[in-house]
């Protein structure tokens, strides 16, 4: 932790005065309750050790000049391990037995909660206090707050502190023991509950309804940008795309918009962006880089004669750089096509409008070796017409499939899905889906793991004839020689709504836990937002109503999307009068509620090659371990979504990972590698490249 100029300021008179009061006010705390809550402290015993041998997920830290020895030690409370730190003299400055500020080991919190700090300790100074820092969405790591004075014991003693209510905009905390006079202090059994709520018995999770619900919060900012498209980065920032942003008079301006958001500091930077990259199509190449591909060449006409057009503009966005850098033109103009990367590399764009606004039919193909978009007759043609944004999921056997997801009107002819071979030109139809002519901005997932090769298509509605949108779900399993959609749950019905009535835009995120969280939507066409959110398990088929939901409507121009720490973040809603809403919000998901998460100890390599064993070190039981494809989404598509299960071979904290040998099943590119504990909280991810 770097030295924090208030404490090099403060007066240790006053320091001693507010430790007083604060041990004064605790002697008024109620009663704390008789059963324990899950511990949020990430190695509270101190027993996991990291190549240094110091504990993991705890740092040595403090400033001034006094000398100071700061060790582990044998002398623990319990087990094998405690810290020690002794200081010379009394000076300027201090040091402190202190959390890790990362996201992995730092505790996650809810403003308005109160949590229960202890620690047992030994200190031969009055000159010890419990602090705390905590992360401010907007600013950062900045000091809380002191909370107590711990007092001269020779024998470990418990000191528990309960903190105040977590401030607005705080997402986590971390704290310890400061020793600032002369004097030896060790420490050790560190525990952190949540006491918002009473102890239900044994329960694990004592944060009240986010323990079965999860918790939204509102970000206490904006983006800079109309956030039309999402892609989370692999150095964990999230890259908003907007071009003009469905804003006519920015389109006659030529001011065209891209910012990068970096959710450890909730900073934006704004990127200087090429073309009206509104309403393009997206994908993450191999190496890290992002493919964008068309994008708005016009608006309609005012009499309405002739709609869109699209561009054949195409760039990749370097995400060491943060710029744009153009490559060859599409063969055809594109707004609204599609994007899927292959098991080579390669890359696939389909449907769409053309740049006359006609349906662009052309099989437009990215060699990623090359670099560069193949000619028309260098790519293989069916000339078929896809639609907008056709949901294009890759199979294990090369081929695509054709969900029957996509934006704007009636879904295409015949069954309204459809596996296409791309090496053979064939097409082949698809019997099953529900009601395909009221798909519209329906989303599909590939559903956890993709080994199993199943997809989910959620809901969806009709901006045509506009009806009421619906609760369909299809389930289909494409490892069947001939697969078939077959009718899944309804979705679960929102607040105000009847039996019938479900959701169009919808977002379905693949968590960690191996689950599928769904929100947002609308009932019509860019009008009634549907506040709703739920869980659906692949394991059951069956969804978890009555989640918390995200406070700000997410309709059409909407997207949510998994964070590298485990939390979804939500952004856009465009609605029918043309105004955007701006706000973000990210969602904490009951997992984050059931106590400390599990650590990823050491990853030697982070360059996976197909059908390798990789080894790691966690610092205890976990689950299962997964990698997870970052996001690249708009218009509730994302096709490349896909959640890989890496089989274990487990000698006591040592795992071997073993990645699939098949690329299709995990096209090569940067990956979210998770481990999920015990009690089921995932780690923050390690970035893994596969291929």
């Amino acid at each position: 932790m770097t030295p924090r100029p208030w404490l090099s300021r403060r007066n240790r008179r006053d320091l001693g005065v507010t430790l007083i009061l604060s041990l004064l006010l605790l002697l008024a705390l109620p009663t704390l309750p008789a059963a324990a809550g899950a511990n949020l402290v990430a190695n509270g015993g101190l027993e996991s050790v990291g190549a240094d041998g110091f504990p993991v997920c705890w740092e040595r830290s403090g400033w001034g000049d006094s000398p100071y020895t700061f060790d582990v030690t044998a002398q623990a409370h319990t087990g094998a391990r405690a810290m020690q730190i002794t200081l010379a003299q009394t000076t300027a400055g201090d040091r402190k037995a202190m959390m890790l500020e990362n996201p992995s080991c730092a505790p996650n919190v809810s403003p308005g909660h109160q949590y229960d700090l202890s620690v047992w300790y030994t200190t031969t100074t009055p000159n010890t206090a419990m602090t705390v820092f905590r992360r401010d969405v907007a600013q950062g790591w900045v000091y809380w707050t002191d909370l107590a004075s711990l007092p001269v014991t020779s024998a470990y003693q418990q000191q528990t502190v309960r903190t105040p209510q977590v401030p607005p905009g705080t997402d986590q905390i971390v704290w310890g023991v400061t020793l600032y006079g002369a004097g030896t202090l060790r420490t050790d059994d560190y525990r952190m509950e949540d006491v918002t709520q009473p102890s239900p018995g044994t329960t694990a999770c004592t944060a009240g309804a986010a323990c079965t619900k999860g918790a939204w919060q509102v970000m206490p900012f904006d983006t800079p940008v109309r956030a039309i498209h999402a892609v989370v980065l692999h150095n964990g920032d999230v890259l908003l795309v907007a071009g003009s942003g469905n804003n006519l008079d920015d389109f006659a301006a030529g001011t065209f918009k891209t910012a990068v958001y970096r959710p450890s500091t909730g900073a934006f930077s704004n990127v200087a962006t090429p073309a009206d990259l509104f309403c393009a199509g997206h994908v993450q190449l191999s190496d890290g880089r992002v493919l964008v591909m068309g994008g708005n060449k016009d608006y309609p006409s005012a009499d309405g004669t002739v709609g869109y057009k699209g561009l054949r503009d195409s760039f990749v966005f370097d995400p060491a750089t943060s710029s744009y850098e153009r490559v060859n033109d599409m063969s055809a103009g594109s707004w609204y096509p599609s994007a899927t990367i292959l098991g080579n590399g390669d890359v696939i764009s389909l449907g769409g409008l053309n740049e006359d606004s006609s349906g662009m039919v052309a099989t437009q193909y990215f060699d990623a070796s090359e670099e560069r978009w193949l000619g028309l007759g260098e790519a293989n043609q069916t000339w078929s017409f896809w639609g907008l944004y056709p949901s294009m999921i890759l199979m294990q056997d090369g081929r695509l499939f054709y969900t029957g997801s996509h934006v704007f009107g009636n879904g295409l002819p015949g069954t309204g899905a459809s596996i296409y071979d791309y090496g053979a030109n064939t097409i082949t139809p698809v019997p099953g889906l529900q009601n395909k002519d009221e798909r519209d901005q329906s989303m599909s997932v590939l559903l956890p793991p993709a080994q199993d090769q199943r997809v989910l298509t959620l809901g969806g509605g009709n901006i045509d004839t506009n009806p009421d949108a619906n609760r369909l779900t299809d389930l289909i399993d494409l490892k069947q020689a001939a697969p078939v959609y077959t009718a899944g749950p309804l979705l679960p019905t929102g607040v105000g709504q009847t039996a019938t009535q479900g959701k169009m835009y919808v977002s379905a995120v693949l968590l960690p836990d191996g689950k599928v969280f769904e929100t947002g939507g609308a009932l019509h066409n860019r009008a009634d937002p549907v506040f709703e959110a739920s869980m659906f398990d692949p394991v059951t088929d069956t969804f978890t109503a009555g989640l918390a939901t995200d406070p700000v409507p997410r309709g059409y121009h909407s997207s949510a999307f998994l964070l590298p720490d485990g939390r979804v973040m939500a952004v856009g809603n465009n609605p029918g009068d043309g105004t955007f809403d701006t706000r973000v919000s990210v969602y904490s998901p009951p997992y984050l509620f059931r106590g400390a998460r599990p650590q990823i100890l050491t990853m030697p390599d982070n360059t996976w090659a197909y059908g390798s064993a990789n080894t790691i070190t966690v610092d205890g039981p976990i689950l299962k371990a997964e990698l997870i494809r970052p996001a690249a989404v708009t218009h509730s598509s994302d096709p490349n979504q896909r959640f890989v299960d890496l089989p274990m071979t487990v000698t006591g904290n040592t795992i071997a990972l073993n990645l699939t040998s098949n690329p299709n099943l995990a096209p090569p590119g940067w990956y979210m590698l998770f481990v999920v504990g015990a009690n089921g909280v995932p780690s923050v991810a390690k970035w893994v490249k596969v291929g």
